[in-house]
């Protein structure tokens, strides 16, 4: 069993892979500063309130549980936040990750997992994204700053010995099935949160930005994979490292999407309450469409996910929803 270090794991995915890593049996350890995330989330191991750029704190974390692996999530990852004050997320998603790998590194860490984002890719030329050939030309400081990290990890490591499996992920969503967890973030903007959010009458409806694409019905389709086979293949990561794997980039997705109007109808369909949708124009920025291409995680992890329908995962995310809107979540996030 491994010692882990887990950044930002009081929040919505680091949450969800720590407790995977507890119940396989791994010593975590917790480092969040709480601006996110919250105390009960973290189901496992001690809990240190703290930020990755202080760098006497992580060096004297890694050191004291001789930390063999490091996965980190700990990040601001709000795109129109990031174009309002993109200092902000250079400072957080960048040089504090600059601090981590370099304590990481000094400490003698083994294996880095992590945590980027689709968003690297900015407008690709095909809907399909392949970690390998798709350029990387992030059009907002969110995804320039994971890029931004990504390369400083890739030069730590060659630098050095330690390893790392960096995971780009597509659209995050659904909650633990077990109810124990759940995602929480204050004023999300990722679809299903938000649709579940209005079905429970915490918002008065959404918006869907643009119905002119070409695509099959004319709003934007993305690739929705549930946090649980997200939070696996991350466990499925650090075996890899941990076998003897060499430094690899992959993408998280399931390789197929949905629209947006497919995803309001699953959240109708499940809930069965109608939600009030107002149709705008679309964002700039925004693609027609985005799907990983996630053949290589499947082959190199043999990673299989189980949670591969939408009706389940918007299921999960309402069944937190209602915990949170009637206070019964057992973390207490009720709002």
């Amino acid at each position: 069993m491994g010692n882990v270090l887990v950044t930002g794991g009081a929040g919505y995915i680091g949450s969800h892979v720590g407790k995977l890593l507890g119940a396989a049996g791994h010593h975590v350890v917790t480092l969040d500063n709480l601006s996110k995330g919250y105390a009960g989330a973290v189901t496992c191991g001690p809990l240190v309130v703290g930020d990755t750029g202080d760098a006497a704190l992580v060096s004297s974390l890694l050191r004291e549980h001789a930390i063999d692996t490091v996965m980190h999530f700990a990040a601001w990852t709000i795109v129109p936040e990031s174009v309002a004050q993109p200092l902000k997320y250079y400072l957080n998603n960048t040089c504090h990750a600059r601090t981590l790998i370099e304590c990481a590194v000094a400490a003698g860490v083994r294996n880095f997992v992590f945590s980027s984002t689709a968003a690297v890719y900015g407008i690709p030329d095909a809907p399909r994204c392949d970690a390998e050939t798709t350029p990387t030309r992030p059009i907002n400081p969110y995804g320039s700053s994971k890029l931004m990290a990504e390369q400083m990890l890739r030069d730590a490591c060659a630098a050095s010995g330690m390893r790392h499996v960096i995971l780009r992920y597509f659209n995050v969503a659904g909650c633990d099935p077990d109810g124990q967890i759940g995602q929480s973030t204050r004023e999300a903007t990722l679809l299903i949160k938000v649709a579940v959010e209005a079905a429970v009458g915490r918002r008065p409806g959404l918006a869907v930005f643009g119905t002119d694409y070409p695509t099959k019905d004319g709003t934007g389709v993305r690739d929705y994979i549930h946090v649980v086979d997200l939070a696996e293949a991350h466990l499925r990561a650090m075996d890899y490292l941990t076998g003897g794997g060499a430094s690899v980039t992959l993408n998280c997705g399931y390789g197929h999407g949905y629209s947006v109007r497919e995803v309001i109808e699953s959240v109708e369909r499940v809930t069965g309450k109608p939600l009030t949708v107002a149709y705008e124009p679309r964002r700039a920025g925004d693609p027609p469409e985005l799907v990983a291409d996630a053949t290589r995680l499947k082959a190199l992890f043999g990673w299989q996910p189980r949670f591969d329908d939408l009706d389940r995962i918007v299921g999960t995310s309402y069944a937190w929803e209602v915990k949170l809107a009637n206070g019964s979540a057992s973390d207490g996030r009720a709002r």
